[in-house]
């Protein structure tokens, strides 16, 4: 008999798998708001990204629907249903994604600040210079921004390396992590990542390896804290706490 490997569910599943319960046993009715993401966070014994991730997983779901300043409200069941046909969980929540790629890719930049030719640099300064031109749509930014992470990899000229980063930023491409992009990309969060990229660059221009190392890590940090925001209520913490299984809500 084949057997397949039994892994433990993600974090952000067990907390949706429990909201999804309480909200099929009508503890939550149509139309009304789940607690807020604190409270949520505090009786599950979880971190609040972890239930913001949770929460986007069952808007995709079509279960929720958020509206950024109010909460978190309950969508009736026919919506919900002709969604869940096409939905899924991704198998990592982008908080995970995030925090691989600051590893990842601070090592990347760290060799690259050693090897990176006069070439690559320049090629590298134009795609910035392309991301700062005003009016670009989130395509075309998402794009850029791809470029440039590759871009760096592909200055150790190692293949894998180029895979790996292109692989874990297309992570972003799934309709999970595109909802989450749309309540917290902006012009001004554009602006921030450009800023960050600026920094990385000149860190691999001087060759300093430590100073290249850092910049991505405080760029990917950045990027994981600009998806940490609140949904709504108040008292915002960092998407680095510590992750617990959750209790069940009673």
């Amino acid at each position: 008999m084949p057997l397949a490997v039994v892994e433990s569910p993600r974090l952000y599943r067990q907390i949706a798998d429990q909201l999804r319960h309480l909200i099929d046993q009508h503890e939550f009715p149509v139309g009304s708001r789940l607690p807020p993401e604190r409270e949520l966070a505090e009786k599950l014994g979880v971190s609040r990204p972890s239930v913001r991730e949770a929460l986007i997983a069952l808007e995709v779901e079509g279960r929720v629907r958020i509206r950024m300043g109010s909460g978190v409200y309950i969508v009736d069941p026919a919506q919900a249903a002709a969604h869940a046909a096409g939905a899924g969980f991704p198998v990592e929540g982008p908080f995970e994604v995030l925090a691989a790629r600051r590893l990842v890719e601070g090592a990347v930049a760290a060799d690259a600040a050693g090897q990176a030719t006069p070439a690559q640099l320049a090629g590298l300064a134009g795609i910035l210079d392309q991301m700062e031109q005003p009016g670009l749509p989130a395509e075309q930014l998402i794009a850029l921004d791809r470029a440039f992470h590759v871009e760096i990899a592909a200055m150790l000229g190692n293949t894998v390396l180029v895979r790996c980063v292109g692989e874990l930023f297309d992570q972003r491409m799934s309709p999970y992590f595109r909802q989450l992009a749309q309540y917290f990309e902006n012009e001004e969060s554009w602006r921030s990542a450009a800023r960050e990229h600026r920094a990385i660059h000149a860190a691999l221009a001087q060759g300093d390896r430590d100073a290249a190392r850092a910049t991505m890590c405080a760029h990917l940090q950045a990027s994981q804290e600009r998806f940490s925001q609140s949904f709504g209520d108040t008292d915002l913490k960092r998407a680095g706490e510590r992750q617990r299984r959750p209790r069940p809500i009673k």
